[in-house]
């Protein structure tokens, strides 16, 4: 549970997306919150207090003169044992009133009075014009020049008919966005592109080879390097895993398609990961059309080799902001031996090794990194946890490395 020990104040005001936030309190004790909702008055004519204190657990405030706030001032009571204040929804008038330093009900009071180590997220929610009028685009700016973290918006359809940006993010991006904002930003300012989940070569329209990687290990690598404050760009081959949120994805689905898609996006990342398990060879004679079994007969399949993506991109010449290079290998036996090898012969410093059938597929796993003093084994625990050890691993090393120094 991502959140667990944390104390979280949900305010809420009002919109029609009211509703979407009852589904992330929801999310938010799921992971192990404490969450103390605080609700304006327009907030109350969309969602009940009755509801949000069923999901929360806690007597919802409503009112800057709570009388169950001993001396009376819950804008400054609630907040001062909080890790983290989330305005969800939170519309063009709260906004105006983040920005101004408003201090006219109780939820616009306890943001202005809580502590300045106490983080504020605001998830805006509001039609397509509010949100690009100019007055609220200002305000929004001086939110940011704050050090107010804005979530969102998201664009799409809107509960007025119109379409546009202003759509609040949907639970899960923002509960996504909360862990995050928890998670130290040792990649801020890099860009890094990574791989990840197998590839597809066909054989012909219907058949293909491919593998077992389900691109789980990547696609938390991916999110684990934007929590860490990373641009992160995903290239990845078929898989049926959702985008992390604030990622950009690009899909592929085979291994030239896949070194053609880094090529283009290279120039100007600080890191390339490695980690999509790419097939080492394709088919040489793809047919145009589906092969018909016949009686007794077996196709011939000639195969040549792929590009080898991680070993391309190591061996370019070294010069400003050319990658730092991680690798990835899937071992059935000997991985100690084969990893060490593999990442002297790709020319890279630093390789993370599994045994691939043994994670293909699951939630956890076990890895080594290989460098250029030896290995260390980080043990047994979940994708995502994995991830963050390794991006955190990755900024002790360039930070030493020439590149960025």
């Amino acid at each position: 549970m991502e959140l667990t020990g944390k104390k979280i104040v949900l305010g809420l005001s009002g919109g029609v997306a009211c509703y979407k936030a009852a589904e992330l309190c929801r999310g938010l004790t799921k992971e192990g919150a404490s969450v103390q909702v605080v609700m304006t008055d327009a907030a109350t004519h969309f969602i009940t207090p009755v509801t949000m204190q069923a999901l929360s657990g806690k007597s919802v405030f409503t009112d800057q003169w709570d009388p169950r706030v001993p001396n009376n001032m819950a804008h400054i009571d609630v907040t001062r044992d909080a890790d983290a204040i989330v305005i969800a929804p939170c519309s063009a008038d709260f906004i105006r009133k983040l920005a101004h330093g408003a201090c006219d009900d109780l939820l616009s009071t306890l943001c202005v009075a809580r502590p300045r180590h106490v983080p504020l997220l605001a998830a805006p929610a509001m039609n397509v014009e509010m949100w690009t009028n100019p007055a609220t685009q200002r305000n929004v700016q001086q939110l940011r020049e704050d050090g107010i973290h804005i979530l969102g918006p998201a664009a799409g359809a809107q509960a007025c008919g119109e379409v546009g940006m202003g759509r609040m993010l949907e639970p899960a991006d923002m509960l996504e966005e909360i862990v995050a904002a928890f998670q130290p930003k040792v990649m801020a300012g890099k860009r890094i592109l990574i791989t990840a989940g197998p590839t597809f070569e066909p054989i012909d329209p219907v058949r293909g080879i491919t593998n077992l990687s389900s691109g789980k290990m990547g696609y938390a690598v991916a999110r684990a390097a934007r929590e860490a404050g990373a641009e992160v760009t995903l290239i990845s081959g078929p898989t049926a895993l959702a985008t992390p949120h604030g990622v950009h994805r690009v899909d592929v689905q085979t291994a030239q398609q896949m070194m053609d898609a880094v090529n283009q996006a290279i120039t100007g990342q600080h890191v390339f990961i490695a980690v999509a398990a790419v097939a080492d060879w394709r088919v040489a004679n793809p047919s145009t059309q589906k092969v018909k079994k016949t009686e007794g007969g077996t196709p011939h399949i000639a195969f040549e080799q792929n590009p080898d993506i991680l070993a391309t991109i190591a061996a370019r010449t070294t010069l400003a902001g050319h990658p730092y290079c991680v690798g990835f290998a899937a071992e059935s036996e000997n991985l100690l031996e084969y990893g060490a090898a593999k990442r002297e012969r790709k020319g890279i410093p630093l390789l993370v090794g599994n045994i691939g059938h043994h994670t293909f597929g699951q939630d956890d796993n076990t890895i080594v990194l290989f460098d250029e003093q030896g290995h260390t084994i980080l043990p047994r625990a979940d994708k995502l946890t994995l991830a963050r050890q390794l991006i955190s691993e990755i900024s002790k090393r360039i930070n030493k490395h020439s590149l960025f120094q």
